[in-house]
């Protein structure tokens, strides 16, 4: 069996190497201490029956120390989890402790209430936006920044070379390529075809538009042609019209000759439009009065 005040009496008077003295008092380091304080009631090494709270990783548990578990160490403390709920954890801490002393049932309420409230502002400051001090390596920064420096430089050597020996290529300078990277003289090649096929559309665009020119002449010459010979048979018929009767008529322009009109407007409008010649058609008519004229005096 465990002397309490023998164990005590030893702690105390002698060497404790938990004990941190100051000038006012004594303080205790041992993880298990209720209050922090070395005093006869509160130090778990002088007592045989003994409680704490405690806290690991966010969770609260009770600790409980009876004399019958003093001779197997490992078996010593007896753990209980407590509950989030506050309530419940305090009724858990009564039932355990039912038959315990008051000084000690009240430090682990006292204790309980403590941890609780610093893991809520522990959860608090977590949720917060934190400023961290990130430590900056300068010598890694300059060794990184030389680097970046010499890689542009060398960047700038190579394009400069790749563009000297295209070039050279291009006039024929080499009969034959020797020791040329195959990526650029490949990406070289690409240009070029890309190049080429445009000129070819270009050309082929250029070869339809003159082929469609002597097609697009023809038929404006053709429409041209239609509308000279209307209009001179429509001047024919006034004419004999007007030495039958031998009075004054008014001119009016036939419904037929609009629509003929219209058709090659819109015979017009329907061609391409490419290169196209614009034709201007004048149609010469004499007026009302001089024909009226000229009749009378025959």
């Amino acid at each position: 069996m465990q002397h309490d005040d023998v164990v005590w009496a030893i702690i105390n008077k002698t060497h404790c190497s938990h004990k941190v003295t100051t000038k006012t008092q004594h303080f205790c380091r041992n993880e298990f201490n209720l209050t922090g304080l070395c005093s006869r009631a509160s130090c778990p090494l002088a007592n045989s029956k003994y409680a704490t709270i405690r806290e690991e990783n966010g969770i609260i548990y009770l600790f409980m120390k009876t004399a019958e578990r003093v001779m197997f160490p490992a078996k010593q403390w007896e753990k209980v989890k407590l509950s989030r709920n506050f309530e419940k954890a305090i009724y858990q801490i009564n039932e355990n402790l039912l038959y315990w002393p008051a000084f000690i049932k009240a430090k682990c309420k006292q204790r309980f209430v403590k941890i609780t409230q610093y893991l809520i502002r522990m959860r608090k400051l977590k949720l917060r936006r934190v400023k961290e001090l990130v430590p900056i390596q300068r010598k890694i920064e300059r060794r990184e920044r030389r680097r970046e420096e010499k890689a542009l430089v060398a960047a700038r050597i190579d394009n400069a070379i790749e563009k000297q020996l295209l070039e050279r290529l291009k006039k024929g300078t080499y009969n034959d390529i020797y020791n040329f990277p195959q990526m650029a003289f490949d990406a070289a090649l690409k240009a070029e075809e890309i190049s080429s096929e445009s000129e070819k559309e270009d050309e082929e665009e250029e070869e339809v538009e003159r082929e469609m020119e002597p097609e697009l002449e023809r038929e404006l010459e053709r429409t041209v042609e239609q509308a000279d010979e209307f209009v001179e048979a429509d001047s024919d018929m006034d004419s004999d019209e007007d030495s039958d009767s031998g009075k004054k008529e008014n001119v009016h322009v036939d419904s037929d000759f609009e629509s003929e009109t219209s058709d090659i407007e819109d015979i017009a409008e329907s061609l391409p439009r490419k290169k196209m010649a614009r034709v201007e058609i004048e149609y010469e008519t004499e007026p009302v009065a001089n024909v009226t004229k000229k009749k009378i005096k025959h």
